[in-house]
């Protein structure tokens, strides 16, 4: 069997990235943060430099640390970035929170990066998804289509691994740092989206990180919270001294039951409650685009 080098095909992805960038005239990059759209935007700023801009989206749902680190990384590197305020949480249609949520964060941020497009004379709007996206439900690429969103990871067939070795090959520090979506992905489907409810999970995500855990997620299920933490991790949790810890942490946010998920931390797990027609619902609702 014939072994094919890895390493020739990631550096003909990347090539191909730097080549669609630098078609793209003057580019407005979706930025979070991540490890895909802080890469995405280091490339756009190589490649296209002051033609480039980053523009992140702040609300309530997005966690104080992460805004902070997101600026952060962007200063380190040179990377031209501004902040928007996206209101979601106005909008019924997200704060009802059923299997359509993210379409309509989607939606509401494209709307206000055409906006800023307008405003300021940018040709395009990019964001991060890559090629490992596409297996999972995510109703807000559909939202992304619809407003004619470019996505030069997915289409340089970049998943999250290589996006991760790229980013690591550049001596960006983000290139290992934990997937994280936005604190209303932490709320079961069918509880209203609240500030107080993003405050719980907030608070308390940042409760863990300070006691040193890197990977988890807080699941907020009314009265019950659902801590799940990267299985390498979960022995740290598993102590009795432990259990007292989060169980007055968890309690003091309002929460009366305070539970460990023993399968750990999973990306995405909130989706295991849709029923498969929601999971079908993915395309959006009609009439829109």
């Amino acid at each position: 069997m014939k072994i094919v080098d890895p390493v020739p095909e990631l550096d003909q992805k990347a090539a191909h990235l730097r080549q669609s960038l630098a078609r793209r005239g003057r580019l407005l990059v979706a930025y979070s943060g991540g490890v895909d759209s802080a890469f995405l935007a280091w490339m756009a700023h190589q490649v296209l430099g002051d033609q480039m801009q980053a523009v992140i989206a702040d609300s309530a749902s997005l966690a104080r640390t992460h805004l902070e680190e997101a600026l952060t990384f962007a200063r380190e590197r040179g990377i031209p970035v501004d902040v928007v305020e996206t209101r979601e949480l106005e909008n019924p249609d997200y704060s009802r929170n059923d299997a359509l949520r993210c379409f309509h964060c989607k939606d509401e941020l494209f709307t206000v990066l055409e906006q800023y497009c307008a405003a300021h004379a940018y040709d395009a709007i990019a964001y991060g998804v890559n090629a490992d996206d596409q297996g999972d439900f995510r109703p807000g690429h559909q939202a992304a289509r619809q407003h004619r969103v470019l996505t030069p990871l997915l289409d340089a067939a970049l998943g999250k691994n290589e996006i991760r070795e790229l980013a690591r090959q550049a001596g960006l520090r983000v290139w290992d740092k934990p997937a994280s979506a936005c604190l209303s992905s932490r709320i079961e489907y069918g509880r209203p989206v609240t500030p107080k409810a993003l405050q719980a999970v907030e608070l308390g995500e940042d409760a863990l990180r300070a006691l040193g855990f890197r990977q988890f997620r807080v699941r907020h299920h009314g009265e019950i919270v659902r801590i799940e933490i990267a299985r390498e991790e979960l022995p740290r949790a598993l102590t009795s001294d432990m259990a007292r810890e989060l169980t007055a942490i968890f309690k003091n946010l309002g929460f009366k039951f305070v539970t460990l998920d023993l399968e750990g931390f999973r990306s995405g797990s909130m989706n295991q409650l849709l029923k498969p027609e929601e999971l079908l619902r993915e395309q959006g609702p009609p009439g829109k685009g």
